[in-house]
C-alpha cells in the first residue's frame, strides 16, 4: 500500500515523537513535499534543500567511481544530533530525519525510515 509524503511524515511522527525534524523531499528539485519540525528554530525546508545537494553529490561520486552501488542511507553525526537521509526505491524522493542522539536509537530511526521509504509513492 503506497503512502503519500504527508502520511509518511505523520507515520514517522507517531513512531519517533521526539524527533527534531522530518521532511519528504523531491530529489531532483530539493522541494519538500511534506515536513514537520518540533523546534521553532529548525527550518526543515532549508535543511531539505541543503541535504538534496548531499544526496546528489554522493550519487555523482558513485557514478564517477563506477561503483555499481546504490545508496541505502546517509548518516550525518553531529555533536548531539543524528541526521539521516533515506532514498525511496526509485530515488525520486528521500526522507530527511533529524533526531537528538540522546533520545533516539540509531537502529530504530533507520528501521522507521526504511519502512516509510519502502511504501512512499
Amino acid at each position: 500500500m503506497a503512502t503519500t509524503p504527508k502520511e509518511a511524515v505523520q507515520n514517522i511522527l507517531k513512531e519517533l515523537p521526539s524527533l527534531v525534524a522530518v521532511a519528504v523531499v523531491e530529489t531532483e528539485t530539493g522541494m519538500p513535499l511534506a515536513h514537520h519540525s518540533n523546534m521553532a528554530s529548525f527550518d526543515a525546508e532549508t535543511a531539505a534543500a541543503y541535504n538534496t545537494e548531499v544526496i546528489k553529490q554522493k550519487l555523482k561520486a558513485i557514478q564517477a567511481l563506477k561503483l555499481n552501488q546504490t545508496v541505502q542511507d546517509i548518516l550525518l553525526t553531529l555533536t548531539d544530533q543524528l541526521h539521516l537521509l533515506k532514498l525511496s526505491a526509485d530515488g525520486g524522493k528521500f526522507i530527511y530525519l533529524a533526531v537528538n542522539s540522546a533520545d533516539t536509537n540509531l537502529a530504530m530511526a533507520r528501521q522507521v525510515l526504511k519502512g516509510q521509504a519502502a511504501v512512499l509513492n
